[in-house]
């Protein structure tokens, strides 16, 4: 799929994880940490953002051979 430029599908902290594929969304920004959960049983989420959403925190994909975390 083609992304503009400056868009999450083009960003480095965007994440194609495969529970938000399914969700029907695109993926997950990892820009910053997981929101907390209101108990502490609870997992963290990370936003769900598409590939043609955008922020002030765009950085491209190719940042001196970086890889997002698994």
């Amino acid at each position: 799929m083609m992304t503009k430029s400056g868009s999450c599908g083009a960003c480095a902290f965007f994440d194609e994880h495969n529970a938000a594929a399914q969700s029907g969304q695109e993926g997950l920004c990892r820009f910053n940490p997981p929101v907390s959960q209101p108990t502490a049983d609870a997992h963290g989420l990370w936003p769900v953002v598409t590939e043609k959403d955008w922020c002030g925190h765009f950085a491209p994909e190719a940042v001196a051979g970086a890889v997002a975390a698994e």
